[in-house]
């Protein structure tokens, strides 16, 4: 008995369908420093890819891609404290649910601002800048009308988001730097397992982080 009450200090039970899974004090805390702890090395990095630049279009695309890691990393972070330390304020901590789904959506069409804006992919390409920054308009659209309401559509917008772009790959002359896109496509489909794994892994969502 004293090793199960152990054990669900660092999980709750898996919640029910379309209801939001409660973390542990211990998982609350997880959940803030894993992403609190990289705010400052992500400015520090999007100031460095800035200086770096050799031009004004990999100045825009560093400026796209570090914001989007910026955000993504203080709207979670405040969005978990919100949630661990204030959730008697249940309007602010939905605004911030939100917010932080949104800010996901928008993270991934910056993260694919380096391939699709600084590469030779071919025609392809061209389209996809645009159409990765709809999808995320999309995702936005799901968040603010149906959150929770649909887990699975969520988890399609992810994986198509996360992987529709990377076609642009059958147009590309230079191969330079898709075994690192291989990699990145396998961490994203292991990152999607822990997000779906609350209350199945203890600290699932800051394994995810």
């Amino acid at each position: 008995m004293k090793r199960v009450n152990t054990y669900q200090r660092f999980m709750n039970t898996r919640a029910s369908a379309n209801c939001r899974y409660q973390p542990t004090c211990y998982e609350h805390a997880a959940n803030c420093y894993t992403h609190a702890l990289l705010i400052v090395p992500a400015f520090v990095g999007m100031t460095l890819l800035h200086f770096l630049s050799d031009n004004n279009w990999e100045r825009i695309t560093a400026w796209v891609y570090g914001m989007g890691l910026c955000a993504l990393f203080v709207v979670s972070t405040v969005f978990h404290i919100i949630t661990w330390k204030k959730s008697h304020m249940r309007s602010v901590e939905q605004c911030f649910h939100m917010c932080d789904r949104v800010v996901i959506y928008f993270f991934i069409a910056a993260s694919y601002a380096p391939w699709l804006n600084l590469r030779e992919l071919g025609p392809l390409a061209a389209h996809m800048r645009w159409f990765v920054w709809l999808m995320a308009a999309a995702g936005t659209f799901y968040v603010f009308n149906y959150h929770e309401k649909y887990k699975l559509v969520e988890l399609a917008f992810y994986l198509a988001m996360g992987f529709l772009p990377a076609s642009v790959v059958t147009s590309m002359n230079n191969t330079d730097g898709l075994l690192e896109l291989a990699y990145g496509g396998l961490i994203y489909c292991l990152g999607v397992f822990f997000f779906k794994c609350d209350g199945v892994i203890p600290f699932a969502h800051a394994i995810w982080h």
